[in-house]
């Protein structure tokens, strides 16, 4: 059922955009006046296909299902040139290089509007996101030592408000990105506010490939440690714990949290812990003998502890939702830029590409989490999508809009002498960072 359910999200997530960026092509061809002679959903062989509307346009499904082509009378390709004097002015090649332009762009702007309008609907739903509020951290943590305190949330970055654990991980990204300090504006626990300055050198130089906050020292705030429910036949159950117990300290130590109580059962098997409990309000002291797990060593007591981030509700009306829309599409086009950049200059990992096997894994983990993190999920490979096609790689979007560029320029188009050569190198291209993206996903999937 897992596999199945992979296949179907990745099938669901991948196939409508792939639609849309094509019927994006699609409907601006046919506002200029370009005459469509098939669109294809797939690639290959035409496994099916119907005609439709004035044009008889061939609305077809090839046999291939990633990827998909808009067909236009073009003069370039025997098969596609116009055979009747009437449809001559139908003809791509002899539209205007701005209709051109117009044309080619409309399917990555496709794709950009859709993720807007994806994004605006989760907001407009509200999606509940771990808070800001952060836990505690050691006193040699970067964030420690700028005056950050646990207990506190941030609510903005650099001037830039967050309300979600994801939305601060953003801004911090962005930050290490630009190679700039991070200042962030924090509540206390007291309701008072104040600022506390990252050091421009300790956020720049952050693996952004890795885990930025921890890097930091910053963790989600996690709630005190409250027995949920104690496991029949297990340490726990013999020590006397019971559901709704309040593990307050540990061989006379505070317990901040769950996360805590659990590393401390954990690097203590065989090792008897001395409990400072609170139980319907009255202090108890328990001992607690954790068991070694044969396979990884570890203490084990069997048990259920609360640790939940505290959760907020991100939900806005419809203006704000689309505005937060343009806003995050906008924000991540232009981060993936950078992170394309990076790769090329080798400042960041070219593991960081990824291809299908990674993308259904990822569109079924989201599948299974929900509506919500599949839509955000959808909007994101939108965007990925978009700009993929506008990097100006002969045979993708970008490429095409190269040539046209250079035609607005030059005043003349490219010739089709460089034209063919710059296409060869192009597939090349495009060959070698799909071998790297499969070569990539196996090693994660290994």
């Amino acid at each position: 059922m897992t596999f199945l359910t992979t296949v179907l999200a990745f099938v669901l997530a991948l196939g409508p955009l792939i639609v849309f960026h094509e019927l994006g092509h699609y409907w601006v061809a046919r506002l200029c006046g370009v005459k469509v002679l098939r669109f294809s959903v797939g690639m290959g062989r035409v496994v099916w296909s119907r005609r439709f509307g004035p044009d008889q346009t061939e609305w077809a499904i090839s046999a291939l299902p990633l990827g998909g082509y808009v067909k236009m009378l073009d003069a370039r390709d025997p098969s596609t040139a116009p055979t009747d004097d009437k449809d001559l002015a139908r003809e791509f090649t002899r539209q205007s290089v701005w209709k051109r332009i117009a044309i080619v762009a409309a399917g990555p702007l496709a794709n950009f509007l859709l993720a807007i309008v994806v994004t605006a609907l989760v907001y407009m739903g509200g999606k509940d996101e771990p808070g800001t509020r952060l836990r505690g951290m050691a006193e040699t943590s970067v964030v420690y030592q700028a005056g950050v305190r646990g207990g506190d949330a941030v609510t903005a970055v650099n001037g830039r408000p967050v309300q979600a654990w994801t939305e601060l991980r953003w801004e911090i990204v962005r930050a290490a990105l630009d190679k700039r300090g991070a200042e962030l504006a924090l509540r206390a626990a007291d309701g008072s506010t104040y600022r506390a300055v990252l050091p421009q050198d300790k956020v720049a130089a952050l693996d952004v490939d890795g885990d930025v906050m921890g890097a930091l020292g910053m963790q989600m705030w996690r709630p005190r440690p409250t027995v949920d429910k104690v496991l029949a036949d297990g340490a726990a159950a013999r020590a006397g714990l019971q559901a709704g117990d309040l593990v307050t300290g540990i061989d006379g130590k505070p317990v901040a949290d769950g996360v805590a109580f659990i590393e401390a059962v954990r690097g203590a098997a065989g090792r008897t812990l001395q409990l400072q409990v609170e139980r319907a309000g009255a202090p108890l002291a328990l001992a607690l003998t954790p068991e070694r797990d044969p396979a990884s060593g570890r203490g084990v007591v069997k048990l259920m502890v609360a640790q939940m981030p505290e959760m907020v509700t991100v939900q806005t009306g419809p203006l704000e939702a689309l505005g937060r829309g343009a806003q995050r599409t906008w924000e991540t086009a232009t981060m993936t830029l950078k992170m394309i950049g990076k790769m090329i200059v080798g400042e960041v990992s070219l593991k960081n590409v990824t291809g299908p096997i990674t993308i259904a894994d990822v569109a079924g983990q989201t599948a299974r989490a929900g509506a919500q993190p599949f839509l955000e999920f959808i909007a994101f490979i939108s965007i990925s999508l978009g700009v993929m096609n506008l990097l100006p790689i002969p045979v993708l979007d970008g490429g095409h809009l190269l040539y046209y560029s250079l035609e607005v320029l030059t005043g003349r188009p490219v010739s089709a002498r460089i034209g063919e050569i710059a296409q060869r190198a192009g597939v090349g291209l495009l060959f070698m960072l799909m071998a790297l993206a499969v070569f990539n996903d196996l090693v994660r999937l290994l």
